[in-house]
This record gives C-alpha cells, structure tokens and sequence, in this order.
C-alpha cells in the first residue's frame, strides 16, 4: 500500500519512468463530476516535460487515457483508471550497477532485492507526479465548483526570493492570475534572476533547488481534526510524496519561531459581523483544523540530484569506488514543474477531507 493513499478518495499511483506507462487509479470521486478534458490537459502541460528551456529536453505529450470511472465526460462514482503512454524513453542511459548520488537507486536496490527497475529512477521517478496530477487536477475542478480555489508560485530558487503570499487579502484572482504564468512569480523582475540563475546552473552542468508556496483559498472554518489527522499532518504527506521535496512549514513556519508570542499569536476581531483573524501567522490552522484564513504553506524543493558533473559512487557488483558521469536529460531546476504538482497534492487532501 505504499503508493495508495486517501480516506475518502483513495489514489494508487503506478508505472515506471521508463515503462510502457504510468498511471493512477481514484476510488471515490462523487458520481455525477464534469471533468473538462481540456482544463485537465492544459493543468497537465504546466508539469509535462520539455515545454521550456529550463526543463529537461525529454518531451512527452502527457495525454491521459481513461480506462474507466468516467462515461459521456462525467464521473461514474466507480474506481476511475487513466493512464499515459510513455514515448520519449532512452534507458540506455542508466546503469543500475552504479547508483546515482541523491537518487533511490541503491535504497531501492537493497528495498527490492536488486528486481527494481532503475532506468529513470523507475517508480521513485517525478514521471509519477504525472499520474498525480491527473487525479490533482480532476480534484481541483471540483473544488471549484465548491468555491475552493489553490494556487501556488516560485516562492524561491536558490538565494532569489519573490514576494510571498499576502497571508490575509490574496485573492483569487491572484492565485487564478499565476496559475496562467509561464513562470509563476508574483514580481516579475525577481523571475528574471531566477531564470538566469537557472541558466547559469546549467551551463555549469549543475542544478538549483528552491522553495514552492501554496495558497488554498475558501476553505470553511472547521475543516480538520486533531492530533494525527489534523490539516498539517495530511497535506504534509501528500506532500512528501513528491520526488524531491525535502521540507514543509506553514504560516510563519520557521521565522515564526524567533518571534515572541505576542508577535506570532493572531488576534481575534469582528469584520462585517463575523469573527475572524486580524493575522495569519497559523497560515490558517489551528489545531489541525481550518480557521476560515487562507490555508498558507512552502514546501522545499532540492536541487535536481542528475547533474553533468563527474560525481562519486561505487559499483555494487564489484564493491569498488567509480567516477559516474551522467547522459541522461535532466532538470536544471525542477522547482517551475513541481508548482502543479504541489497544487494537485493539496487538492487531493482538500477533497478529501471535505468529502468526509
């Protein structure tokens, strides 16, 4: 069970990087749904490969195939199936006797027995947030109607920063606003450098890392539970199900822990007759439950681990110390792919949720 999660909706992601195909299986849409295919496509392409120049060159048309759960464009209610065909494979290009440095190649190999398929980092691959964000973007469609919107920008990549979220007055025409980006920045100026930062990188055979920020915007008060169900603690496991991601905070996360207490706490008020919160350093979460503020948090990001640079590692069949020097087409930085992804993970936890 280890690539199924979910309560309500439960999606079991499989498929490998370079296998005939990769796909995912949702258990429990409500029957009925519109899913717009063309949405979805578009939703899609914002992760698919090879669509801009800081992407790794493998291109993939990451059209989904529904097998089943879906009949005249609505959901049925039953399990529904979709699949992508993988067709841009070389995997030629990997050597499972020599595990890449910040890779599962050799965890996986110990895990498995040496029967996991490594070529493309087989199912560890990002190629899998494929297939997540097909469910990821049927859950966002249906959040919408729901009047939930989410959205997510670079909040960084490397030492550059973009401006963050207004935690209390983002709209959604803001989140709807970069979701339409290209490069999904709020200060334009400051996606400029990151661009040449990631250019640099790459001419220098090296990566970038970074930090995503996530705002879910409309979600009731109440939502949640406490202790090991709460908000936090699910949407942290969606989250980590995302190749490379390395960290989470939400609110004001870590910089709220140098604050004093009367500085971090967000006193209550009365606006147009309603309670709510003049701050929202709890990125709009208390004890695990929604506080009716938009839900705020960063997920970081590392810095591609398949790099063009000599790198150390060993040959397992020998046990001997090898130089490796990778061919395959990477990522410079994945941060810019990994912003749907993120989306879709809330949205799966959000609908989930709501649907209990």
């Amino acid at each position: 069970m280890s690539s199924t999660i979910g309560e309500n909706i439960k999606i079991t992601i499989f498929g490998e990087s370079h296998g005939p195909s990769i796909g995912v299986v949702i258990d429990g849409l409500p029957p009925g749904e519109i899913i717009d295919m063309e949405s979805l496509q578009i939703f899609l392409e914002r992760r698919a490969p090879g669509r801009a120049a800081y992407s790794t060159p493998r291109k993939e048309a990451d059209k989904p195939i529904f097998l089943s759960g879906l009949l005249n464009g609505k959901t049925t209610g039953t399990p529904l199936c979709a699949i992508i065909n993988n067709t841009n494979i070389r995997s030629q290009d990997y050597n499972r006797d020599i595990p890449r440095p910040g890779h599962a190649d050799y965890t996986g190999y110990v895990k498995y027995k040496g029967y996991n398929d490594a070529a493309g980092g087989g199912h560890f691959s990002g190629r899998l947030t494929a297939p997540l964000s097909i469910a990821g973007g049927i859950c966002l469609q249906i959040l919408e109607r729901m009047g939930i919107t989410i959205g997510a920008h670079i909040y960084s990549i490397e030492r550059v920063k973009d401006t963050p979220f207004d935690p209390v007055n983002i709209t959604k025409e803001e989140l709807i606003g970069l979701v339409n980006k290209p490069f999904s920045v709020i200060d334009e100026a400051k996606g400029e450098e990151m661009k040449s930062a990631i250019f640099e990188a790459k001419k220098e055979m090296d990566s970038l890392g970074g930090v995503i920020e996530c705002c879910i915007l409309g979600a009731p008060i109440g939502l949640g539970d406490p202790m090991f169900h709460g908000i936090e603690n699910r949407l942290s496991q969606m989250v980590f199900g995302i190749p490379a991601i390395k960290g989470i905070e939400f609110g004001s996360g870590f910089q709220g822990s140098e604050k004093r207490g009367s500085e971090n706490n967000d006193p209550y008020i009365i606006k147009d007759k309603r309670i709510t919160l003049e701050s929202n350093n709890s990125g709009g979460i208390l004890g695990g439950i929604s506080t009716g503020m938009p839900i705020i948090f960063r997920a970081a990001v590392k810095p591609t681990p398949s790099i063009g640079k000599e790198q150390k590692s060993v040959s397992i069949s020998e046990n001997t110390p090898i130089p490796l020097n990778l061919h395959g087409r990477h990522d410079p930085c994945i941060v810019p792919r990994a912003l749907p992804c993120i989306e879709a993970a809330a949205a799966l936890v959000m609908l989930d949720m709501l649907l209990g």
